[in-house]
């Protein structure tokens, strides 16, 4: 079957895994205090911090276990950023504190410089493009709208977080598939992550490695790789 579809990751896929770890984390781990204050009481922050809380209750972690004795919700927000643990709350707090970040111009995501000329010409080809990272859906829309080359949002037509599932579980590939209403051999994936591969391979999807300076995993595995989006032409692999 022909690729219709491309589902991309974007840490270490389509903008470097350093903004990720030395802007966003930073950024979001200093001004969760004060925006807990500022929005802690509103609806929708407080059932998210009440799934966090949820979460800590069972969190096995020696470390998590001694902070629930502190009762310091926020103490435990800040280890889970620490730890890069991607609960998918916390994910959806994040994507809170980031959007007053690019707001005000204080965050701009650098995408790698091939990125937004591939986007658009994928996009020109008639092709779905299509978003599955584990920073939330609202948060990867503010990356592609405030991004070193505009806004891109409107070049994409599906977002999923996990909230779909795990990156690394072939059926959360598979539900990707039937709510982009496309058979997953209609798809082709590109992450800089092996396990993600081989779960979205074992659904049916075709699958490349995206391999970018500062990534930490090489490793393709079976897999090709691709390090330049000059060189992919859909439906023809990388060329």
């Amino acid at each position: 079957m022909a690729i219709t579809h491309l589902l991309l990751d974007i840490e270490g896929t389509t903008c470097p895994v350093s903004f990720v770890a030395e802007v966003l984390f930073p950024y979001a781990r200093q001004a969760l205090g004060p925006f807990l204050q500022r929005h802690g009481a509103e609806p929708e922050v407080a059932a998210l911090l009440q799934e966090v809380e949820t979460a800590w209750r069972q969190d096995p972690h020696p470390e998590a276990q001694a902070l629930g004795k502190t009762g310091d919700l926020g103490a435990y927000l800040e280890w889970l950023i620490d730890h890069d643990i991607k609960l998918t709350p916390l994910k959806d707090l994040q994507g809170r504190i980031w959007a007053d970040g690019y707001g005000s111009g204080a965050i701009t995501a650098p995408l790698f410089a091939d990125v937004a000329e591939a986007l658009r010409r994928w996009h020109g080809a008639g092709l779905q493009l299509a978003v599955y990272s584990s920073g939330s859906v609202p948060a990867q829309q503010l990356l592609y709208g405030h991004s070193n080359s505009g806004d891109l949002t409107g070049l994409f037509s599906h977002w999923f977080d996990t909230r779909v599932g795990a990156k690394q579980q072939p059926d959360s590939y598979r539900k990707i598939a039937e709510a982009m209403g496309v058979e997953p051999s209609g798809v082709l994936f590109i992450s800089d992550a092996l396990a993600e591969l081989e779960a979205a391979h074992g659904a049916g999807m075709a699958v490349l490695l995206s391999d970018r300076p500062g990534n930490p995993n090489r490793d393709s595995g079976p897999f090709e790789r691709i390090s330049d989006y000059s060189q992919l032409h859909p439906g023809h692999g990388p060329q």
